[in-house]
């Protein structure tokens, strides 16, 4: 990933690409296998604000669905993408 990434977004990314490694429902990881998606497009690098702010956007609205993993260390890592959305979201607004 580029340096003009925003860290925050990378961090976003990552704390999604870790719930990947975790035994989560497979209806909930439908729902956190496309955030992470999202969420890595957002890491592309010379994305202008808007495109940031809209994948970002619609990071959230996807963790909004995904509910509870069932997991302790995947719900913590759910918890800290879902404050960093937010973060990340208020500076940009």
């Amino acid at each position: 990933m580029s340096d003009d990434t925003d860290p925050r977004v990378r961090r976003l990314h990552e704390q999604l690409e870790a719930t990947g490694e975790r035994p989560i429902d497979p209806r909930t990881n439908r729902w956190l296998g496309e955030a992470e998606a999202v969420a890595r497009d957002a890491t592309t690098p010379g994305l202008d604000e808007a495109t940031v702010r809209t994948r970002i956007g619609q990071v959230r609205e996807l963790l909004a669905e995904a509910g509870e993993t069932g997991d302790a260390a995947a719900d913590d890592h759910l918890a800290s993408a879902r404050e960093l959305c937010d973060r990340i979201l208020e500076e940009l607004e």
